[in-house]
């Protein structure tokens, strides 16, 4: 249904450094990168990040979140420690969230900027 999703943040070059090395364990890099604009995905871009001098206010009760398809649970864990070293915060450590499914396995990081983003994978085992 979406072709792609854009976000602004303030700080261009620690938002790469940090979705460089959360994205990079689900296969997903940045496929273009301008002064003040990166572009994320895998093949094309889904994921576009621009410089703002008035990114919308991160809201942690709003709901709002961004959800990265991982290849296997593996995966998650991966992103899940790389966005915790990159400069993320814990928002969900990696496991089971039975109420969302009986393979729905994910870990939840938000990010420098305050944005709430997810890697799930429905594989089992």
């Amino acid at each position: 249904m979406l072709d792609h999703v854009s976000i602004g943040v303030r700080d261009i070059a620690a938002t790469r450094r940090f979705y460089d090395a959360a994205l990079a364990p689900l296969g997903y890099s940045c496929l273009s990168a301008g002064t003040d604009t990166l572009g994320y995905g895998r093949g094309d871009v889904a994921f576009w990040i621009s410089q703002s001098p008035r990114p919308v206010p991160a809201d942690e009760g709003s709901g709002l979140h961004f959800c990265f398809t991982a290849g296997s649970r593996a995966a998650v864990d991966a992103f899940h420690t790389a966005a915790l070293a990159a400069g993320g915060r814990d928002n969900g450590a990696p496991g089971l969230r039975a109420k969302y499914g009986a393979d729905y396995y994910a870990a939840f990081a938000v990010d420098p900027d305050g944005y709430r983003i997810e890697a799930y994978c429905g594989k089992a085992g």
